[in-house]
């Protein structure tokens, strides 16, 4: 059955006779483009307006399911898949034994960044399609003018997710460059805090601790899928847990104590690390030390969760033991999904036990009166969810309900998505929460109706931050980070520099954490920058050599020089002491350094490694490449030697079958190579074409008309009988159009 045109298809249904004859002007309309069958689909697709409280729209991602996202984690558990993201929709990653919520966890990173349930991801690109609709002018005026909450959301294309420390350049549309083009410079003040009395510090990692051997970190973490493998015993119990040769044994029963101790002993080890970072700090000249929130995996989780006493007391009052004896200072960052300030009934369950289980921490550090309230916990407001002032209520009445320990240490810190210092300020002063000023935050989200970008108009909010502190009689703290040169976007910046340049214009007495990559190496660039205190306590590291580890050192045996043939009656002995000196194994050395001196960085401090060169801490790998027999600067071998010598037999023999009957040798077998040239030999059929010399035509005497037959025989017999060589050599240079002429008259004639 033929198709019907889309003429008779759009006339011939629900028509009257008379308009069914009617003429068709379709032909005078442009012909629409020609569309895929998902372009179709996706143009029918008309965006509806979403809200953004997640209790109307289940969408919206605020992190329902983050029991303890710590942006200081420093391994990776059960991440956002980010490729399966649709529509604000996210799904989580999970095991195939994994039956519970996942918990979302972001990079190592030191801030953290706000929830971002009212930002939706950038659309789509759109098909060019053709329309023709007839509509009135007010629906093309509703058309044209969309509601302030979709241009708000359309204008906001941050990402929901951002690890400030990530390696890579974010990527920006030309609107956003041309948005970042057009603000005006910064306005940074001249001001150095110098002579400086503060302490400098760093968040959770030491990069060389990190890589000593054995590693000290206090970030060890799993997933809940090893809680619940780690359940069963293992295959072999007398052996220790192997990754491959000793797993847990699904076939036997579960123990629920055996799976908890193994988390249990995770954050045992975290725990004792801390008192050798600590004297590593203090060594050179580091007091200030952020505590990773992964120190204790899922211990807020809400099935998996766990008090930390009394299993972890004593390892925590060791820890605040050394910190205390050195006058060190230790704080927390709650996850990014710690947030006070949600709509979300079960959010807000979850920062609290987030914030119960930070406290715990903190206080079983049993650290002395001053240095126990200068242990805070720092918090992000979160999302703002449509409403600012919506969200400022809820965390007020959220507020309310906290424990006394949690309100003695909580402070606020300003963002670099939603909420800047004019935000935050009033509301701390309010509920006497001390503020944390960041100013890589203030630099990207701040009031342009208050104060410039930059860090001189931000100093004259200096008296009323540090008031925010002197209230409760805690020791004021800021922040500070640098973006990438290249960054250009309020995206792009708020990554951060692995190092930073200057100090900010802070009071020379302030507590400054350094939020950047390099970790340490950062604080001890500003130290040899400015000169601070304990500059000369470290010296540049050996590049991939560390001096400071307690591993064996292998030696290789000693080479014993050859000597002259004994005598016979001496053969036995020598040969017998021979036997036993190749029977002895190569020597191990074990290093004798103290277990508190190993990672240290030894006598000479070697422990600082330039911008860039952090693969120094790391041994260099070696590489191998297989050499030529020819090549080596060892001996050949004795199945070496045979197989030379068998080329050569080889060589001679094709030699002795080329050379012609008369004694001439071909051209070719002069030109073959030796084995070790062979492969830049000419092949033997070119060779004979190009190196064989031309054979010239043999001049023979020219008989006149009166020498007879014999005569001519024997100047022909004469001529033959010269030598091949004395021809060869014969400097007969001709033309080759020359031909061979013979005079000899034949029998016949």
């Amino acid at each position: 059955m033929p198709k019907r045109k889309s003429s008779a298809l759009a006339h011939g249904t629900d028509s009257t006779p008379e308009l069914m004859h009617m003429p068709s002007f379709d032909h005078l309309l442009p012909h629409p483009a020609k569309r895929r069958a998902s372009q179709r689909k996706q143009a029918l697709r008309l965006p509806k307006p979403a809200s953004t409280n997640p209790d109307v729209n289940s969408e919206v991602l605020d992190g329902p399911e983050a029991f303890r996202a710590s942006p200081d984690a420093e391994e990776k558990d059960e991440t956002l898949d980010v490729d399966r993201i649709e529509g604000g929709t996210a799904t989580h990653i999970k095991d195939e034994e994994d039956t519970v919520p996942s918990l979302v966890t972001g990079g190592e990173s030191e801030s953290s960044l706000s929830d971002m349930s009212d930002i939706e991801p950038p659309p789509s690109k759109k098909p060019s399609v053709a329309k023709f609709k007839i509509q009135s002018s007010e629906t093309e005026k509703q058309q044209k003018a969309p509601s302030t909450a979709q241009a708000k959301k359309v204008e906001i294309k941050e990402p929901q997710f951002l690890d400030p420390e990530a390696d890579g350049e974010e990527e920006a549309d030309e609107e956003e460059i041309q948005a970042a083009l057009s603000r005006p410079p910064p306005v940074h003040s001249d001001y150095l805090p110098l002579p400086w009395k503060g302490r400098l510090g760093y968040a959770c990692l030491c990069t060389y601790l990190r890589f000593s051997n054995p590693p000290v970190f206090s970030s060890r973490t799993c997933r809940i899928a090893s809680i619940l493998e780690n359940r069963h015993p293992l295959k072999n119990p007398d052996e220790p847990p192997h990754a491959t040769k000793n797993r847990p044994d699904r076939d036997q029963p579960a123990d629920i104590a055996r799976g908890q101790a193994f988390v249990e002993s995770l954050g045992i080890a975290n725990a004792k690390d801390i008192v050798k970072m600590l004297r590593w700090n203090d060594r050179y000249g580091i007091k200030f030390l952020r505590l990773s929130s992964e120190m204790f995996p899922f211990a807020s989780h809400e099935e998996y969760g766990y008090k930390l006493a009394p299993f972890a007391s004593e390892a925590l009052a060791e820890a605040g033991k050394v910190a205390a004896e050195l006058g060190h200072r230790l704080t927390t960052h709650p996850g990014q999904f710690t947030q006070l300030g949600s709509p979300r009934k079960s959010v807000i369950d979850n920062a609290l036990r987030d914030l119960e289980y930070h406290s715990e921490l903190l206080s079983l550090l049993k650290l002395p009166p001053q240095q126990d309230r200068d242990a805070v916990m720092i918090l992000h407001l979160g999302g703002v969810f449509g409403d600012k002032e919506a969200t400022l209520d809820r965390f007020r009445e959220n507020y309310k309900g906290l424990s006394p320990d949690i309100k003695k240490r909580l402070v606020l810190e300003n963002d670099d998505v939603s909420w800047s210092v004019h935000d935050l300020l009033p509301l701390c002063e309010e509920l006497n929460i001390p503020m944390v000023l960041d100013f890589h935050h203030n630099n990207i989200i701040f009031d342009p109706e208050h104060i410039r970008e930059g860090t001189k108009d931000i100093m004259d909010l200096y008296p009323r931050i540090i008031a925010t502190w002197k209230r409760k009689n805690i020791t004021p703290k800021m922040h500070y980070s640098e973006p990438t040169p290249a960054a250009i976007t309020g995206r792009q910046r708020r990554k951060h520099n692995p190092r930073v340049a200057t100090l900010p214009p802070c009071p020379p007495d302030m507590d400054l954490m350094i939020e950047a990559k390099d970790k340490e190496q950062a604080v001890f660039e500003l130290m040899r920058t400015f000169k601070l205190p304990g500059f000369d306590t470290f010296n540049d590291m050996l590049p991939h050599v560390r001096k400071d580890d307690n591993k064996p050192v292998r030696i290789a045996k000693k080479k014993t020089p050859k000597k002259k043939k004994p005598k016979k009656e001496d053969d036995d002995a020598l040969e017998a002491a021979e036997e036993a000196l190749d029977a002895e194994e190569e020597e191990f050395v074990q290093a004798v350094i103290p277990e508190e001196e190993v990672g240290m960085g030894g006598p000479e401090g070697r422990v600082y490694w330039p911008p860039g060169m952090e693969d120094w801490l790391r041994p260099v790998k070696k590489v191998v490449k297989k050499k030529e027999p020819g090549e080596r600067g060892k001996p050949l071998t004795p199945a070496q030697k045979r197989k030379a010598a068998a080329e050569a037999a080889e060589s001679a023999v094709k030699l002795e079958a080329d050379v012609n009957e008369d004694g001439e040798v071909d051209a070719a077998v002069i030109a073959t190579p030796t084995p070790a040239k062979r492969a830049k030999a000419v092949p033997k059929s070119r060779a004979k074409k190009t190196a064989a010399p031309k054979k010239n035509a043999r001049s023979v005497q020219t008989p006149s008309t009166s020498d007879d037959e014999a005569s001519g025989d024997a100047l022909l017999s004469e001529t033959e009988s010269v030598p091949a060589a004395k021809k060869r050599a014969a400097p007969a240079r001709q033309s080759a159009r020359a031909k061979k002429i013979s005079y000899v008259e034949e029998d016949g004639e």
